[in-house]
């Protein structure tokens, strides 16, 4: 018994060591609003799954059916009404573009969001090489979320040849 509670009273010692970033469990929330002319809506949910992996989760509906790009781009500016304000794909480490699993990408290329014959999309995915944080190089909060017009081809640098910027939000 005595082992159990000094196990379970080390861990509690070194999960609170580690900074609020890396903790599981930290979550930050992007509000996608219509850009270039678009109906395209939703939430983007970011957690904290663990120190090097993060779950994307939410809905987004009012676009043309089929897969879409999907990228966290630098800046947490949407005031462009065609979400130009918020600059190129969020790349602290300058790789190429590439798809999200590729072991050399921006930090900010995520998965093609496949939009159904309602045009919604839900997103329930796992991503490494971002964190939910404001302060380390890889965080992401502050930042914005894009969803492009078209389909993201993994290969065209350095912007997967995505197409406009159809909705926008701020990673909070």
């Amino acid at each position: 018994m005595k082992r159990i509670i000094a196990t379970a009273f080390m861990a509690g010692i070194v999960a609170g060591c580690a900074g609020p970033a890396e903790q599981p469990g930290a979550v930050a929330t992007a509000k996608l609003e219509p850009r270039s002319g678009s109906q395209v809506s939703g939430t983007v949910t970011f957690t904290q799954a663990g120190p090097d992996i993060v779950r994307v989760s939410g809905e987004i509906s009012g676009h043309s059916k089929g897969p879409k790009g999907f990228h966290i781009h630098e800046k947490g500016d949407c005031s462009d009404p065609k979400a130009m304000s918020t600059g190129g794909h969020f790349n602290p480490k300058g790789h190429k573009h590439g798809g999200p699993y590729e072991p050399e990408r921006h930090a900010g290329d995520l998965s093609n969001l496949n939009f159904n014959d309602k045009g919604v999309a839900t997103l329930n995915f796992v991503v490494g090489g971002i964190s939910v944080s404001k302060d380390k190089p890889d965080g992401i909060i502050g930042r914005a979320v894009i969803v492009h017009m078209d389909v993201d081809d993994y290969k065209t640098d350095p912007t997967g040849n995505a197409g406009g910027r159809v909705a926008c939000g701020v990673i909070r």
